[in-house]
């Protein structure tokens, strides 16, 4: 996966805020992504993401019936792990709360792309760091 979404997910409008939202794996946002906003077929989905085109189709079907789940019955919609790689390094800002990328690992990041404040933290794996935001990098 090239780029985890910049966003920790979505929220129905008008809906009191409830406890169990919708938790989508960033591996069935990639699948979306690349085959209803990318529109690649399934085959060359699958490709990109490494996986065989079965696998591809049962990450799309999981994605698909959370979109609709989430849509039928109001909840938010939550992104979270999942077998995914990151294939550059991710940072986020502090300040403005910016997620960026660095594909250059031997360059020590010392700002943040958007804002140049120097409070930046590299993303972790293990971590809980993406947070929901209204700021929009």
């Amino acid at each position: 996966m090239n780029n985890p979404p910049h966003f920790r997910g979505f929220k129905p409008i008008g809906m009191p805020e409830e406890n169990h939202p919708v938790v989508m794996n960033y591996e069935e946002y990639e699948a979306i992504r690349l085959s209803d906003s990318v529109l690649l077929g399934q085959v060359k989905a699958a490709q990109a993401m490494g996986v065989s085109r079965p696998t591809f189709a049962r990450i799309y079907e999981s994605a698909r019936r959370k979109v609709a789940q989430a849509f039928a019955e109001g909840k938010s919609i939550v992104f979270e792990g999942g077998k995914v790689y990151f294939d550059s390094e991710w940072y986020s800002c502090k300040n403005c709360s910016c997620w960026f990328n660095h594909p250059a690992k031997e360059d020590k990041v010392t700002e943040c792309a958007l804002c140049g404040s120097s409070d930046v933290e590299q993303y972790k794996e293990d971590s809980q760091q993406i947070g929901i935001t209204d700021k929009d990098c």
